[in-house]
């Protein structure tokens, strides 16, 4: 394997520090009230230094909210017939583990509050994480149909079921109550259901697929899943 550069090192550390200091600044102050100035601060770096690795505010977003994008996705980078549910449930703590941090609940709903004044924040915020991750999602689940192991018509309706079925309900309720985020098991509880539902209603090997998902399961309930 060869060497990573250290110059390159030092780059990868450095940009990670802004993205990181985006999200708290972002999540603090919306996307209307952050400023380069204020992420700058936080990365304890200058903001010529910053404008450097990012050229705008937007393009700084698009990056933060794309980091977190690949953070969930990591489960599906090599789609395999054989681990299909293996995989869908690792993608599922992976979005799970993502999208109830405080500091992303923060942000949607600082986001949402902005939106009926300035509808291109709105847009943004869908552009560069939602419709990304959803993209994904379709990705992996056209691969399974190739493969055989899934079955349906439309792979958008497809994909908007499977991340609704294992985390719509808990998602929305922690937007509306912070001070009542979910433990590891209700999280399980939905992530094993709604997966249930969906190999239900799209697998080709329904028996097979619902037997190692409950072997899963089972293990997820004795380890736990959610950081």
């Amino acid at each position: 394997m060869t060497a990573i550069p250290r110059r390159q090192l030092n780059r990868q550390a450095k940009e990670k520090r802004i993205l990181d200091a985006a999200l708290i600044v972002f999540s603090d102050l919306g996307y209307t009230g952050a400023t380069m100035d204020a992420i700058a601060f936080e990365a304890g770096l200058s903001k010529p230094t910053v404008y450097q690795y990012f050229e705008s505010k937007e393009r700084l977003f698009t990056a933060m909210m794309m980091a977190k994008r690949d953070d969930m996705l990591v489960a599906f980078e090599r789609p395999s017939a054989d681990a299909m549910v293996e995989q869908l449930l690792a993608f599922s703590w992976r979005y799970a583990s993502t999208i109830l941090r405080p500091d992303l609940l923060s942000l949607a709903r600082l986001i949402i509050g902005e939106t009926h004044r300035f509808p291109e924040i709105g847009r943004a915020y869908q552009a560069a994480g939602p419709d990304r991750v959803l993209e994904g999602i379709m990705a992996y689940l056209a691969e399974q149909r190739l493969n055989g192991r899934l079955e349906f018509e439309d792979v958008e309706l497809a994909s908007q079921d499977l991340w609704g079925l294992v985390l719509s309900a808990p998602r929305t309720k922690a937007l509306h109550r912070p001070d009542a985020l979910p433990d590891k098991a209700e999280v399980g509880r939905y992530i094993h259901n709604g997966l249930r539902v969906f190999i239900k209603a799209y697998s080709t090997q329904i028996e097979t697929d619902l037997k190692r998902l409950h072997v899963l399961c089972e293990e997820d309930d004795l380890n736990g899943q959610l950081d």
